[in-house]
């Protein structure tokens, strides 16, 4: 029989609210947090906005003369980890050479240190030659995120980074689970980071003609999951991370609990790079088998906690793959799209979700889905639409679509 697994402390750099106290209040209020790009000038770009995070300090984690080495992933998702690691009530400066060896860090992320060793070719070839990093391969590469949060804390166990496109983040939460249900390590440091709003990542995603250039006045209507008018989805930065433990573990040191990490599945439709299968039956399929591998029932789900990018592709056909797994009490669940508030922040998206559905657990309300103002009739689930709604959550889903065609589903359950 596997180990049961629990989440024992979340920390959270959203764009919509930096630390867990700000996110929960913004999410649960339905809090925009997209807003014209500040970091760079966007004017020559169709695209102005994005679920940027200006406020946050990166020289509050990373010291100014190494932050020219490294991504702005990584005070990202050290400031989250940070904050995970405190409210898991860890300390590591306490601990021995053999506890240090029994934590380990696995990280999900879709393009990683991409914007960084985007400016490492502009320098270059700029003529700035001299202004490029030492560093520049080491910190260009996406495995190296890992190591970089397991050297701030000394955590010695396994360090990996999961890079699946948009599911990145729920599959390291995923490959966590599956590691400590195995008796390999009693605690791991897992989530996701991404910074993917580099100007040419913007351009990028405009030649996919992917994003929304219709709310450059009114950047905090322009995330629209389920809305019959939306025109694509929002790019945004953010880090969410949380320590996984065994359950016996975390009670014998008297953790406090959020939920139980109890299922998950991943697949491939193995359709198209960006497209999706019209049917959503491999989505629904990874929810199927998340359920089953977590030994619930469909009927016992309270929540669930959707991907909802804001396109006309992903959106209906996420709304049939729920309405396949879930069956006809799908119209009956309360279901919402983080994105709405955020915007996608890309291979962290699953992390994301994973800390709003804690937050509808902890709180027993759902957040909402803002922007959802023209009716769709291939989205026709109960979005939670604008107003979050008071409901008991015991059992949720988090449900991922990504690049590649990716599909994967965690389930989380409350702990009584």
């Amino acid at each position: 029989m596997s180990l049961r697994v629990v989440i024992t402390g979340m920390g959270v750099v959203s764009p919509n609210g930096i630390g867990n106290a700000a996110f929960r209040e913004a999410i649960l209020a339905g809090k925009s947090g997209v807003k014209r790009i500040t970091r760079w000038d966007p004017s020559f770009l169709p695209v102005h906005i994005a679920g940027e995070i200006p406020e946050f300090d990166e020289l509050a984690w990373v010291d100014a003369r190494e932050r020219k080495h490294v991504s702005r992933a990584v005070p990202m998702a050290v400031a989250a980890s940070t904050e995970a690691v405190r409210d898991a009530g860890l300390d590591p400066k306490t601990m021995s050479l053999e506890q240090q060896r029994e934590i380990g860090v696995v990280l999900g992320t879709g393009g990683g240190a991409q914007e960084f060793s985007e400016e490492q070719y502009r320098l270059w070839h700029s003529g700035h030659e001299k202004q490029v990093s030492l560093f520049c391969i080491p910190s260009g590469t996406m495995g190296t995120l890992s190591s970089e949060i397991a050297m701030r804390f000394g955590f010695r166990g396994f360090s990996h980074v999961v890079t699946t496109n948009c599911t990145s983040s729920l599959d390291a939460m995923g490959h966590s689970l599956q590691h400590i249900q195995e008796g390999r390590l009693p605690m791991l440091l897992t989530g996701g980071v991404d910074v993917p709003l580099s100007p040419a990542s913007v351009k990028g995603y405009t030649l996919l003609r992917a994003l929304t250039t219709a709310w450059n006045d009114q950047p905090e209507r322009g995330s629209r999951p389920f809305s019959g008018d939306r025109s694509g989805f929002v790019l945004a930065e953010g880090s969410w991370m949380f320590i996984l433990e065994e359950l016996e573990h975390a009670k014998a040191r008297g953790a406090k609990i959020y939920a139980e990490v109890a299922g998950y599945a991943s697949n491939c439709e193995a359709f198209h790079r960006v497209g999706l299968e019209k049917s959503g039956e491999e989505p629904a399929r990874a929810i199927t088998d998340a359920l089953a591998d977590a030994g619930v029932a469909a009927d016992s789900i309270d929540y669930v906690n959707l991907h909802g990018t804001s396109t006309a592709m992903n959106d209906p056909v996420e709304t049939r793959a729920v309405k396949l797994a879930l069956g006809e009490r799908a119209m009956k669940i309360p279901t919402s799209a983080l994105k709405s508030q955020i915007g996608h922040p890309q291979g962290a998206s699953g992390a994301a979700g994973v800390a709003a559905t804690l937050v509808a657990m902890q709180e027993g309300q759902i957040p909402p889905t803002i922007n959802l103002e023209v009716t769709d009739p291939e989205c026709d689930l109960d979005y939670t639409p604008d107003v979050g709604r008071k409901a008991q959550v015991e059992h949720a889903l988090v449900n991922c679509i990504g690049f590649g065609s990716k599909n994967s589903t965690l389930v989380l359950k409350k702990i009584s």
